[in-house]
Formats: C-alpha cells, sequence, structure tokens
C-alpha cells in the first residue's frame, strides 16, 4: 500500500508540475504577443509623427505658429495610430494584417513628402540631394506637361497672375509627387503578380483586414467585392484629372489657388498624387480579395461534389 501510494503521489506531482508548466508557457506567449503588439503600435505612431514633421523639419521659413499646429496634427496622428494598432479588433484601418499593403502606401507617402520638402529646401539652401531631386522633378513635370494630363491640371489650379517661378514650382512637384506614385503602383502590382500578397500561409480575415465592408449587409459578398474594387479604380483613375475642376469650381467668388507656401505647395501636391494612388491600391487589393474568396468557394464546391470533406 505504502508503494502505491508513493507511485500515486509521484503522478501527481507530475502532472501538476506538466500542467503548471503549459500554463505558463500559454501565459508567457500571451504575454509575448501583447508586448509585440505595443511595440509595433509605438513604432508606427513615431513613424507617423515623422512624415507629418518632415516638412517643418527640412523647410526653413517656418513660422512658430505654423509648428505648434504640426505637432499637435502629430500628436493626433500618432495617438490614432496608437490605438488602432494595439487594439485586438480591427477599427478604421484597412488591411492591417495584410502587409505590405500599408507600408508600401506609408512609404509612398513619406518619399512624396519628403522628395518634396527637398526640392522647396533646395530653393533657399541647395545641395546636390536637392539638385538631384528637383531635376528629376522637373524632367517628368516637363514631359508630362501636354494638353489634359494630370500635370497641366494641376497647373492650371493656380491664379490667372501665378508667376512662371510659381508654375514651375507647382509643375516639378507634381512630376515628382506623380512618378513616385506610379513606382509605388508598380511595386504594389509587382507584389501581387508574384503571388505573395496576401500571404497564403495564413487565413486571411476579411472583417479584420476591411472592417468598414459589411458582409451580411445583402447581395453576394464576391460581387459587391468586386463592385466595390471597380468604382475604387475608377475615382483613382479620375481623380487626378477631376480634383483641379473640383477647385476650380469650389473657388468661384473666391481667391484662387496660391501654392505660395511651401508647406502648403508640399501637402496640396502630396495629397494629389497620394490619394489616387491609394484609391487605385484598394481597388486591386479588393479585387485581389473578391478572386481568393471565388476560387476558395470552387474548391469547396469541388470537394463537395466529390464526396470529401472540406478543410476547416
Amino acid at each position: 500500500m505504502g508503494k502505491i501510494e508513493a507511485a500515486r503521489h509521484n503522478v501527481r506531482e507530475f502532472i501538476g508540475t506538466r500542467a503548471w508548466q503549459s500554463i505558463r508557457f500559454v501565459r508567457t506567449k500571451g504575454t509575448g504577443a501583447v508586448f509585440s503588439r505595443l511595440t509595433g503600435a509605438a513604432t508606427r505612431a513615431v513613424l507617423v509623427m515623422l512624415v507629418i514633421a518632415t516638412p517643418t523639419v527640412l523647410l526653413i521659413d517656418v513660422r512658430p505658429d505654423s509648428q505648434q499646429m504640426v505637432a499637435l496634427v502629430a500628436l493626433f496622428a500618432a495617438a490614432l495610430t496608437f490605438v488602432e494598432y494595439n487594439a485586438v479588433y480591427p477599427g478604421l484601418v484597412e488591411f492591417r494584417d495584410a502587409p505590405p499593403f500599408n507600408r508600401i502606401r506609408f512609404l509612398m507617402l513619406f518619399a512624396t513628402v519628403f522628395c518634396l520638402s527637398a526640392i522647396e529646401r533646395g530653393r533657399i539652401q541647395p545641395s546636390t540631394m536637392t539638385e538631384l531631386i528637383h531635376a528629376v522633378g522637373a524632367l517628368i513635370g516637363l514631359s508630362m506637361d501636354f494638353p489634359y494630363s494630370p500635370v497641366r491640371l494641376a497647373t492650371l489650379m493656380m491664379a490667372s497672375d501665378s508667376t512662371d517661378q510659381q508654375i514651375a514650382a507647382v509643375r516639378t512637384a507634381a512630376g515628382m509627387s506623380y512618378l513616385i506614385s506610379l513606382v509605388s503602383l508598380a511595386i504594389f502590382a509587382i507584389q501581387l503578380r508574384v503571388g505573395s500578397w496576401p500571404n497564403r500561409d495564413r487565413a486571411f480575415n476579411v472583417w479584420v483586414n476591411l472592417p468598414t465592408f459589411d458582409p451580411t449587409s445583402g447581395g453576394d459578398v464576391v460581387a459587391r467585392l468586386t463592385r466595390d474594387a471597380r468604382v475604387n479604380i475608377a475615382l483613382g483613375f479620375l481623380l487626378p484629372f477631376l480634383s483641379p475642376a473640383v477647385v476650380a469650381v469650389a473657388s468661384a467668388g473666391f481667391q484662387p489657388l496660391e501654392l505660395t507656401s511651401a508647406q502648403t505647395l508640399v501637402w496640396t501636391m502630396t495629397a494629389w498624387a497620394f490619394l489616387p494612388a491609394s484609391l487605385f491600391m484598394r481597388g486591386i487589393a479588393m479585387g485581389r480579395v473578391a478572386d481568393m474568396i471565388s476560387e476558395r468557394r470552387k474548391a469547396e464546391s469541388g470537394l463537395a461534389g466529390s464526396g470529401q470533406y472540406a478543410p476547416v
């Protein structure tokens, strides 16, 4: 009896130790995931602050009140980014768990802001880097400055009494920003072509990556995703042509647009190029998600027809 009780005691001790080790492993793994998410959210918040503060840092003739306003906007955007990426459930940011969609958009935004800020800084303190960026932007702007082109329409947003120097500055900024947006779209298209987006090694959660899309609001999900994809692509293509006309109509009876401030020029031309490219990328991504759902349905219907069970 003593040997049996000793054996039972050893078994209970062993099971308790293994259970404690398992619980400790799960807790450690959960703590590591929370810490990783917190670190990633803090890093993204700092990077967003850096992008917003880049024109203020690079430009020279920035007034103190403008610096304070930029700092306030940067802090607000950083707080919003931190809360969004630190939350477990999705909020507003789309394709949060489908890299490198948002990373390509962020790099496109940062490259546009940095290059345009460097061009404006070169007008006061020229350097080799600013001269190179200005030359590339001027070359692209002149080559795309033909009738009804986006660059020509961007210059038409200026006031009628604008000087040739101001029009040339807008043309150079439009050429550089448009070049960066086209390169970013090409990089994203290459990512799609090689099949690395989205990552097929893990499941694609439509609710997490498309939080503003309600799949239960009615109609087939694939048809709605395809329709939204086409609408976004059409808007991305037409927005560079429509925005100058919208600005001209909105400024009727008011003072025409004067991009005399360097910071105003940087952010205006950045938005002019970034928003259409972002809509274009969103449309392409939604079309890819629709294709993935359609392929999954075909695979499951094939398995059901063959009498096999679909994988869960």
